[in-house]
């Protein structure tokens, strides 16, 4: 059983999304530290001036304390949802599928969820169903037997949901690969892989082709039934961990 762990972003970009698709079930690490101005509570889209960042304004937090995805809360004082929806209508009222696409995002960006996990959760979950990417959606905040930190919490989540597959984004090696070869995953018997992922060009609006926008990008600009198909072409095949290993990390140390 294939699983991928990753923490509820803000309308992500279509990496994402492809990374749940590949797997049989996915986790939002939901319950680990939310780190400000970051893709937890950001993302880009694509206007006629260039790409510009949408941000989740949050409550202040009181004390020191970590901020915590499940407990952290959105700031529902300020107008950011209008704000953001009046700069996806400007940015894309002229695009393909802007009639289709704009009344779904609408609904998305109106709920009325307070919690940041929560409110990004839901999001790419009803995003995930529009494309047709049908898995298994998890919370890691409702498991009950986790524990430890970085990939010691990785295993612990695998072995809670039944998976011995573990497909990771690259970015994560660095503290999976620290200590030894496949870290505590290879050595608790998970099979390590990395996602290989070649961001696909697509038509776009406003000029020269810009990478890595949020998933409403592609959404205008090719609808919900053509717009999965666009993802699956950036995809490659998986990394398995001894590979990367030799061939990325101990190339670039």
């Amino acid at each position: 059983m294939k699983c991928a762990i990753m923490h509820p972003t803000y309308i992500p970009w279509l990496g994402y999304f492809d990374l749940i698709d590949q797997v049989d079930k996915f986790v939002f690490l939901d319950n680990v530290k939310v780190v400000k101005s970051t893709w937890h509570v950001r993302n880009k889209i694509k206007t006629h001036q260039g790409e510009i960042f949408l941000t989740v304004p949050l409550e202040k937090k009181k004390g020191k304390n970590e901020r915590i995805f499940c407990e952290t809360l959105v700031n529902v004082r300020e107008p950011w949802q209008k704000k953001h929806l009046r700069s996806i209508e400007l940015a894309y009222i002229k695009a393909p599928f802007f009639k289709e696409v704009f009344p779904f995002i609408q609904d998305l960006l109106k709920s009325d969820e307070t919690i940041l996990s929560e409110f990004n959760i839901r999001i790419i979950e009803k995003v995930s169903t529009s494309l047709g990417i049908k898995k298994e959606l998890i919370k890691a905040s409702q498991l009950k037997n986790i524990s430890g930190q970085k990939d010691l919490l990785l295993v612990s989540i695998c072995k809670e949901i039944g998976c011995d597959y573990y497909l990771a984004v690259q970015g994560s090696a660095g503290y999976i690969e620290k200590n030894s070869p496949g870290g505590e995953l290879t050595k608790n018997g998970i099979s390590l892989y990395y996602k290989n992922y070649e961001h696909p060009r697509y038509n776009q609006l406003h000029g020269d082709f810009i990478s890595y926008m949020s998933i409403v990008d592609l959404l205008f600009n090719y609808g919900f039934n053509s717009s999965l198909k666009v993802i699956k072409n950036g995809r490659r095949n998986s990394i398995d961990c001894v590979s990367y290993r030799n061939n990325f990390l101990i190339k670039d140390s």
